[in-house]
């Protein structure tokens, strides 16, 4: 299945965004992701079905939107049609207008004065709101804007004609129409300043990609520097980088060293200084030192883009409370609409009050409802708690992951590689029937095949002994490595699961099989993570049980486990035996499984949450639901609490949106509340939403 993304101009509220959405799911496209805050869209075509997705996307720009393609420049944003003009313009008309109120200059109450000084307001309001109004009705979902165009249409409409029927002062209303409009324009600027402050992370990870380089060409025996645009880059060019630049694109280091922050990609603000044949990130500022290196990647294909997408596309997804909150607005605008009747009739046939008095009081129904509130309440939540994850090289694929953060009880943790650093020292070793260098290179070819932590160390180690040649090469998840020799022996390298039948001293590492017979064993030394006992406390502390689960030896789990402070050890497990026991627990309560990304994938897909520790390499990337980019396990209980808190947050929106509409609409029905009140408040609605979701950037979620 095919999925575009793209980006759609002009959608100024979330349900600018529901109008897509109902548009795309319309036409039968799937996996629709609309976000208004940071106008992406994202949906998948059908399989099966013939769509040129080019229609489909001219029929957003019909509905008074503009796509913006990955390929086709950023149109400049027009002043003049900017909200800042709209908001401005229409408050130098209305200002005279409301001044009535409270002046007795007799100019001021001049019906035609209020005419010509209402006219530009209700006109820029109607290009602005009466056209969304009318392109959401034609898609046959009514957004927020038909209540507002509505509401200045009729106080704006029974003006005139008590104008142009010379009904007297009883019929002016020109200045509810007015303000009405102005201050949704103000509300709606002030929105989309709040709302911008929740992508910031987003914006602050987009700057990284733009800079220059210093390109390298080489003219004989003579390099020439040339700074160029860091896009202009393709892969395999060299680069010169000195201290203070910002790494332009991915690539290796051939020549120098230097110490290079990666506070932005990782969150880990000490600097880590790489030499010759480490990998550099795009995007990270090189402190001291100077270095050459050959671009690996650019574009889309570089961890910065991919680490962009991932939290765009996370940002854009919709968690089930948003799902809901979408459903309850698809029907408030209609429900509303039939309040605003009902309070019309009841009081102009009940009430005893004039016909005006009725309509002011219908029109104060309309524009102080919101349905934008509970359409933000999630969305806004949502990107400030992915922003900070992010910020603190935390990557949380999907807005589902981080409301599932709440519900958590079990941890179950890997142990190389995850409760240990995995950067492997080789300790003692014993081989038999050959040499030391027959012994090393034939671990070597074994092992060079394997992705496991172990396999990585040994292959760093024994590279430079040469290799064998092997045929029929198998991996046996969870137990170890399996070949033959040009001589037909049958080589076996792996755990003492695979060994036991030859010996029963099970306090080794690997075990080397020759034809079924024991050859030979490797200790290797691995330190525990500083940081592992502490992030153990920290969760248990929190009500969560930590987990072990492993696939060595029970002596060295159990010695780890209380080096770390676990209570609950599994060993000696194979691949599908830790399936098994993650869904014997998750039949308890919800499991996160932390593990290295790579050969604990099975485990990491099955369990509620999968978390990777990982070296920000794409292979890792893809095998969970969560990564750590900076491998620190102290990252983990702040990734819980942003799950916790996002959640709570999410919760407080809700339930202001919700007790906002339940009281206002009544307040305006009983004439409590005045049409130009009634839009103050509704515009101050969306900004305590926006706010209350700001304050999850500082507050202390651990």
């Amino acid at each position: 299945m095919e999925t575009i993304s793209c980006k759609v101009k002009g959608m100024n509220c979330t349900s600018c965004a529901l109008t897509v959405s109902k548009y795309l799911q319309h036409k039968g496209m799937q996996d629709v992701n609309v976000s208004f805050a940071t106008e992406e869209l994202s949906f998948t075509l059908p399989e099966g079905v013939e769509t040129n997705p080019r229609e489909i996307l001219s029929g957003i720009d019909q509905l008074g939107y503009q796509v913006v393609l990955p390929d086709q420049p950023q149109p400049r944003a027009a002043f003049l049609r900017s909200l800042t003009f709209k908001f401005v313009c229409c408050a130098i008309f209305t200002a005279p207008l409301l001044l009535h109120m409270w002046v007795h200059w007799a100019w001021l109450h001049d019906p035609i004065v209020q005419l010509c000084l209402a006219t530009p307001v209700f006109l820029v309001g109607m290009w602005h709101f009466g056209r969304s109004a009318i392109r959401s009705l034609s898609n046959g979902m009514a957004n927020m804007d038909v209540l507002i165009a509505l509401g200045a249409i009729a106080a704006y409409g029974y003006s005139l004609t008590g104008t142009i029927l010379h009904l007297g002062p009883d019929y002016m209303f020109y200045e509810t129409a007015a303000a009405i409009i102005t201050l949704v324009f103000l509300g709606n600027l002030l929105e989309e300043r709040s709302v911008k402050q929740t992508t910031t992370a987003i914006t602050a990870l987009a700057k990284m990609q733009v800079t220059t380089a210093r390109r390298i060409e080489e003219h004989g025996d003579h390099e020439h520097i040339h700074v160029v645009d860091n896009q202009a880059l393709r892969t395999g060019d060299k680069v010169l980088v000195n201290t203070g630049d910002m790494i332009p694109m991915d690539g290796t280091i051939y020549w120098g060293s230097g110490l290079i922050n990666e506070s932005m990609i990782t969150g880990e603000s000490t600097s880590v200084r790489k030499g010759e044949k480490e990998k550099a990130i795009g995007g990270t500022i090189l402190e001291e030192g100077s270095i050459k290196m050959f671009i690996t990647a650019t574009g889309k294909d570089t961890v910065l883009s991919y680490i962009i997408d991932l939290v765009k596309q996370a940002q854009g997804n919709k968690p089930p409370m948003q799902k809901l909150a979408d459903k309850i607005s698809a029907i408030f605008v209609p429900l509303v609409l039939g309040i605003a009747v009902l309070t019309f009739l009841g009081w102009a046939i009940f009430g005893h009050i004039t016909i005006g008095a009725a309509i002011m009081r219908s029109i104060a129904v309309l524009v102080i409802a919101c349905p934008c509130a509970m359409g933000l309440a999630t969305p806004a939540a949502v990107m400030v708690g992915l922003g900070r994850a992010a910020k603190n090289g935390i990557l949380i694929k999907g807005a589902q992951t981080l409301e599932a953060f709440k519900d958590i009880k079990y941890v179950v943790l890997d142990k190389t590689g995850t409760l240990t650093t995995g950067k492997l020292q080789l300790g003692n070793y014993h081989y038999e029937g050959m040499t030391e260098k027959e012994f090393a290179r034939t671990v070597y070819s074994l092992e060079k095949f394997s992705s496991h932590p172990i396999a990585r160390s040994l292959v760093s180690i024994w590279k430079k002994e040469g290799e064998v040649k092997l045929t029929q090469i198998r991996e046996m998840k969870g137990r170890g490595m399996q070949a033959k020799d040009a001589a037909g022996n049958e080589w076996q390298l792996g755990s003492f699961e695979m060994a036991k039948h030859t010996t029963a001293d099970d306090s080794h590492n690997l075990y080397l099989l020759k034809n079924g017979q024991l050859a030979g064993w490797i200790d290797l030394i691995d330190e525990v993570r500083p940081d592992a006992a502490q992030m153990v406390s920290m969760l248990q502390s929190r009500g969560i049980t930590p987990v072990l689960l492993s696939g060595d030896t029970a002596r060295k789990c159990r010695e780890l486990a209380a080096l770390t402070g676990i209570k609950e050890v599994f060993s000696s497990q194979t691949p599908e035996q830790k399936l098994q026991k993650i869904d014997s627990l998750m039949k308890e309560a919800p499991v996160a499984m932390v593990g290295d990304g790579i050969n604990d994938a099975p485990a990491l897909a099955r369990a509620t949450i999968g978390i990777s520790l990982s070296d920000a390499t794409h292979i890792a990337m893809q095998s969970a639901n969560v990564i750590l980019l900076n491998s620190k396990l102290s990252s983990l209980p702040l990734a819980l609490g942003l799950g916790r808190h996002t959640f709570l947050t999410i919760q407080q929106n809700l339930f202001w949106a919700f007790l906002y509409n339940v009281i206002a609409i009544p307040f305006a029905a009983f004439g409590v509340l005045s049409p130009i009140s009634g839009a103050g408040v509704m515009a101050l609605s969306d900004i305590v939403l926006a706010a209350n979701s700001v304050r999850l950037r500082y507050k202390k979620v651990i």
